[in-house]
């Protein structure tokens, strides 16, 4: 019998030999990219999300708009055309979790920040037909009904301080009354005006 033929007809042997093999590949490509300082060092002059930005990204998370959009601008030609410069590790590094997506129903909005203005984006979100006859994407009317009452969001940034983030003890104290009184509608149009920003050549 050939040795090759040991290993494929002894299950047990075969599953050790794929587990230990994929092991290796892993690890060969996962382990460098922690000594690699580009892909966990912040972008130059990027800045921790805001209070009211950081709200807004949960109702982004909380709506599931990540199941539609991606965050992750690839190095083609055909999507830097698109959307702007592509995605760099650095943008991410105080994102947790990442939101890059897989799908794009809607387009990718990793460059969205400062390419609508905020009533568009307002009248978007509210109903998107009207801005967008053909749109597919669900209407989100009750955001601007919905109001902040910050009381969670001093610990998220306490959270997201432990895990690397920069917020200072003065962002921190800041937090309730930054987001109080201001609607769901406001942190998400917040959030999504902020992404993509710390990338000047957006092309």
């Amino acid at each position: 019998m050939k040795q090759h033929e040991l290993v494929e007809k002894n299950v047990g042997l075969l599953a050790l030999f794929m587990v230990i093999a994929v092991s290796i590949g892993g690890l060969v490509q996962i382990v460098p990219l922690f000594f690699q300082d580009v892909t966990n060092t912040p972008v130059e002059g990027m800045k921790p999300r805001t209070a009211l930005e950081l709200e807004g990204r949960d109702i982004y998370i909380r709506e599931g708009c990540v199941g539609c959009h991606s965050q992750m601008v690839r190095p083609f030609r055909a999507e830097t055309e698109r959307y702007g410069h592509y995605s760099v590790a650095g943008e991410s590094v105080w994102d947790h979790p990442f939101l890059w997506g897989s799908k794009r129903t809607g387009p990718d909005l990793a460059r969205v920040g400062g390419r609508y203005s905020d009533d568009w984006h307002r009248a978007h979100l509210y109903n998107p037909r009207n801005v967008v006859p053909e749109s597919k994407m669900p209407a989100y009317p009750w955001l601007v009904e919905n109001k902040l009452d910050g009381k969670d969001t001093a610990a998220k940034m306490q959270a997201l301080r432990t895990l690397g983030v920069p917020y200072t003890d003065d962002d921190i104290a800041g937090a309730r009354d930054a987001v109080k009184g201001k609607t769901e509608m406001d942190a998400l149009v917040a959030f999504l005006q902020g992404l993509g920003t710390s990338i000047k050549n957006k092309r």
